[in-house]
């Protein structure tokens, strides 16, 4: 009998941790921008734009120096046309890009629409293509620090009057929301971005689409470029928000719940019976 109950209590045990390992996972961490973070536009070989395009940042190209359509497009910041600080930004850009591949993913979500997801904070992958049709939701879960990474190994197109929104707090829209491109981004008309785009080759934004992030494209001299019509795109520099201390009120909240146990107690909670039986 008591071998019997040592063994149930191992198995609980066991399905217990397995089940907490899927749900407690290691979600991403925000890529610091450096010199491009007060960009909302950043081209490796040109910039072109149509129409009344507001630009609430700065404005540059690296290598390339072509920016075109300024105005009639306007911008609030600097224009920064293949100098130091359009290189240096263009650097900065290229570290983030590659930090953010280095993350571990999530979830996969190859094949897969993130039309009418409602994602947590995480690092969520697709091996090629990505698409968004219709909106998707960012439940940031009362996190002010919460923070998506995006990953697809070729490209991000969204459908005409698509959206990305966020519920349940998080630090603003556009802060700590990154998409990295394997290779070329497209927004369809009206779509309301959310986030820091940096594609490895082009970026596309076509009538009305507005970014509350920005739109840096990596590529040289044979790509690189981003072109815009009538587009608004407003970068959001992210609020350091210390995490409140616990009052004993929470404290005993957090007890309650087996979801914030971290993972010591809950080990030490299901193996004591262990030492217990012998």
């Amino acid at each position: 009998m008591k071998i019997f109950t040592k063994t149930l209590v191992f198995v609980l045990a066991v399905i217990f941790i397995l089940g907490l390992a899927s749900i407690i996972r290691a979600t991403g961490t925000a890529v610091s921008l450096g010199a491009a973070a007060s960009f909302a536009v950043l081209g490796g070989a040109t910039v072109t734009n149509t129409g009344s395009t507001v630009l609430n940042g700065d404005l540059g190209s690296s290598p390339g120096s072509s920016i075109t359509g300024f105005p009639p497009g306007t911008y609030t910041g600097s224009l920064h046309s293949a100098d130091a600080t359009a290189l240096s930004a263009k650097n900065d850009a290229t570290s983030a890009f590659t930090n953010l591949g280095l993350q571990g993913c999530d979830s996969d979500l190859s094949g897969q629409d993130l039309g009418g997801m409602t994602l947590v904070p995480g690092v969520y992958c697709f091996s090629s293509s990505a698409q968004l049709t219709g909106i998707l939701t960012l439940n940031a879960q009362n996190d002010p620090n919460a923070v998506w990474i995006f990953k697809m190994g070729s490209t991000l197109t969204t459908a005409s009057g698509s959206s990305v929104v966020f519920n349940n707090g998080g630090s603003g829209p556009g802060c700590n929301v990154f998409w990295k491109v394997g290779t070329s981004a497209t927004l369809g008309t009206t779509t309301a971005f959310v986030g820091t785009i940096i594609a490895d080759h082009d970026i596309t934004l076509t009538t009305g689409a507005t970014v509350n992030g920005r739109v840096l494209a990596l590529g040289a001299s044979a790509d690189g470029a981003v072109t815009l019509a009538t587009n608004t795109i407003t970068p959001v520099v992210c609020a350091s928000t210390p995490t409140p201390t616990p009052t004993a009120s929470s404290t005993a909240s957090s007890i309650a719940s087996p979801l914030s146990l971290s993972p010591a107690p809950v080990w030490n909670l299901y193996f004591a019976p262990l030492s217990i039986l012998r």
